[in-house]
């Protein structure tokens, strides 16, 4: 059996050990932190669990083909409840709006808020719907290894028919007028990372997972999933070590032989997968003589996706008006995004909060789960600095302002920034999906899942293609397993 060793036991890092262990590969995972999943972490305080990440869920069927791939049932290891109306979208001025996967009710809010859109949403839906079934066509099911895989003429037609050239802000007021709708389709844009005054349109396909395919939550925390995908590999036979940081790649004659560890340990390895920030982790783990096609200078080239600003906070009471998934925008939407790209803190940030307890209370029998989120620029040498109490109370003060005055019945709390998030899962200046897509080019133009410089080096997760989110990181475990499976048959 071939030996490979996994750097880094994410979802991208735990779903291509799964393909390669059903398929009679040795796999091994080395993973820095004590659990596995990356972002998708448990964080539990007192009687109350947390998702840290993702806490929305969509493509459910991308999770479950790796278990029912490789022979296993997906449904001993996770099971998903669609939430068919699944935000609230609240503005200062008492506007809501809710996002839904449900035709009839969709039309039925835009023909009180925005006739426009009512009249245009049969439209708008057939061509997100389109700009997924190129994107799923075309991208998510392959990996993207040279230059020499973007000449496919195939490959540039549905490029060019995926909307490169406008903005997703700009592609959204075709079709609705009220303002306060086109900045909920806008937030899409922050799935990604990214700025939606300036993203490519291709990305508006993300509202097609969520207003055609689904929102989903998995029963027990999203986090189950991660749990899965463990289980899965280590019944597979995987060898799981957790705890385990890596400290270089062991190079000879532009091949990677092993891997060392911090301990001074070196373990031996015909094909090695890297699933980490690769804008970080290349060069950490790779002297820059040994990768003359990314250098350092190159991996600062890219420009970081946004980073967050997290407050969980375990409440003694359940919050009236308060849902599954809301979010409380500023009046500045624009503006929120200006101040991100300067490297500040956005004044009057758009908050986003899922309480999971409001579909699954077990989570937290004792009052709500509320994971409270604002977008947070990447790290800079700028010399801003955060006061991080400040801060944290301008959040609760603006919560209170929308009628949700939380901070009083706060008992359990625990306070994120992204230098934690930098230093917990080793992302590039602590941005969340990886380089950001604020350029056409960026849309497709992602670090290749393969190394230039070594032949045997794969790249999986949110920094190389597909892109970030928690199915997309799974389908590039996925297409570089095969990618190995089909070079060695």
């Amino acid at each position: 059996m071939k030996d490979i060793i996994i750097v880094g036991g994410g979802l991208a890092g735990l779903t291509s050990s799964i393909y390669l262990a059903s398929a009679g590969y040795n796999v091994t995972i080395l993973e820095k932190n004590s659990h596995f999943g990356g972002k998708m972490m448990d964080v539990n305080v007192g009687s109350y669990h947390f998702d840290f990440g993702p806490n929305t869920i969509t493509m459910p069927h991308v999770f479950q083909q790796v278990m029912e791939e490789a022979g296993l049932n997906s449904e001993d290891y996770f099971s998903f409840q669609q939430l068919e109306t699944h935000t609230r979208n609240s503005f200062g001025d008492g506007f809501s709006f809710d996002l839904s996967s449900s035709h009839r009710y969709m039309l039925e809010q835009l023909k009180r808020l925005d006739p426009k859109g009512a009249n245009s949403y049969k439209q708008f839906i057939q061509q997100i719907t389109r700009l997924y079934s190129y994107s799923e066509q075309h991208f998510l099911h392959r990996t993207f290894e040279s230059w020499q895989d973007y000449l496919s003429p195939k490959l540039a037609s549905a490029l060019m028919k995926v909307k490169p050239n406008i903005s997703m802000h700009d592609f959204m007021k075709q079709y609705f007028e009220n303002p306060k709708i086109i900045q909920a389709l806008d937030r899409y844009a922050t799935y990604i990372g990214s700025n939606p005054y300036v993203a490519p349109a291709t990305f508006a396909m993300i509202a097609y997972l969520e207003l055609v395919d689904g929102v989903y939550y998995v029963k027990g925390g999203n986090t189950n999933i991660a749990k899965g995908l463990t289980a899965a590999a280590e019944k597979l036979g995987v060898n799981l070590y957790p705890n385990t940081p890596v400290s270089k790649l062991v190079i000879k004659d532009k091949r990677v032989t092993g891997v060392t560890l911090h301990n001074n340990t070196t373990l031996e390895a015909e094909e090695v997968i890297m699933n980490g920030d690769l804008l970080k982790q290349y060069p950490e783990l790779v002297e820059e003589s040994a990768r003359p096609h990314f250098t350092n200078k190159r991996a600062d080239s890219y420009e970081p996706s946004i980073s967050a600003f997290v407050i969980l906070a375990g409440l003694n009471k359940q919050m009236d008006g308060l849902h599954h998934h809301h979010v409380f925008f500023t009046k500045n939407y624009e503006k929120e995004f200006k101040q991100l790209s300067d490297g500040y803190y956005p004044s009057s940030p758009t908050i986003y909060v899922c309480t999971s307890s409001k579909t699954d209370p077990p989570v937290s029998p004792d009052g709500d789960n509320c994971f409270i989120l604002v977008n947070a620029p990447a790290l800079t040498d700028n010399g801003i600095t955060l006061d991080k109490e400040a801060y944290k109370q301008r959040v609760y003060d603006r919560l209170k302002a929308f009628g949700q005055d939380i901070q009083p019945h706060v008992v359990e709390e625990q306070v994120y920034t992204p230098e934690d998030i930098e230093e917990q899962f080793g992302s590039y200046k602590g941005s969340i999906y990886g380089p950001a897509s604020n350029r056409k080019v960026d849309a497709f133009r992602r670090p290749y899942n393969k190394s230039q410089d070594l032949e045997n080096l794969y790249f999986v997760g949110a920094s190389t293609h597909p892109g970030g989110g928690s199915p997309m990181v799974v389908l590039s475990g996925k297409n570089v397993a095969h990618s190995i499976i089909e070079k060695d048959k």
